[in-house]
């Protein structure tokens, strides 16, 4: 058991050796491209749920 958790920890380490890290300026235009999206997606389903119960209670009078 132990030898088996050694060596997944070996391939775990080597792995992490192939992995690509992004640079500074990568990450930083990954970050502003999230922050755009949500804030474009936050005020789209802001203004479907305002007109939606717009249009319930207008049904429901």
């Amino acid at each position: 058991m132990i030898k088996k958790i050694k060596e997944f920890f070996k391939e775990v380490k080597a792995e992490i050796k192939k992995v690509v890290f992004p640079s500074k300026d990568e990450l930083v235009g990954s970050v502003w491209i999230v922050i755009i999206t949500v804030v474009i997606i936050s005020l789209f389903l802001g203004v479907v749920d305002l007109g939606l119960s717009k249009l319930v209670s207008v049904a429901l009078r």
